[in-house]
């Protein structure tokens, strides 16, 4: 029996600190335009963006270091990686009421289908995984069968 075939196609870019998730977002934006997610699926598009944002923002801030931002897409599966210099990986938690910050992974946590992180050599990585239209229907198809 033949094993299918894995399809995938990635998208990388570094991303130097001061200013640049702004970049991130219009970057993954494009990306995302160009995989037709931003009409097919506009809510999971958003919160694509506000985790590209998270995920950036936390290198710059928290690893104080530069970014890789990679987007790949594996049977119509989203992943969104970020590697930064720090080898302390991040924990999702909840601030106070009155907190200006710190909750950028519990929002990651609620947006993405999954996340994970990993410690790497030079660091870490964080990746959050977001399934495209066609994985949001197939469960729906194989119930009809």
């Amino acid at each position: 029996m033949d094993e299918p075939s894995v399809r995938a196609v990635g998208w990388a870019r570094s991303l130097p600190m001061g200013g640049e998730v702004k970049a991130a977002r219009d970057w993954a934006r494009g990306h995302l335009d160009a995989l037709g997610w931003t009409t097919t699926v506009p809510e999971t598009a958003d919160a694509v963006l506000l985790t590209v944002s998270e995920l950036v923002t936390n290198a710059h801030k928290h690893a104080r270091s530069n970014a890789q931002l990679t987007l790949s897409l594996e049977d119509n599966s989203l992943h969104i990686s970020v590697h930064d210099a720090s080898a302390v990986l991040p924990a999702r938690r909840s601030p106070g009421t009155e907190a200006t910050g710190g909750r950028g992974m519990f929002l990651v946590d609620a947006l993405a289908d999954e996340w994970e992180s990993r410690p790497c050599p030079h660091g870490k990585s964080v990746t959050a995984c977001f399934h495209g239209p066609q994985a949001a229907e197939e469960p729906e198809a194989e119930a009809e069968h």
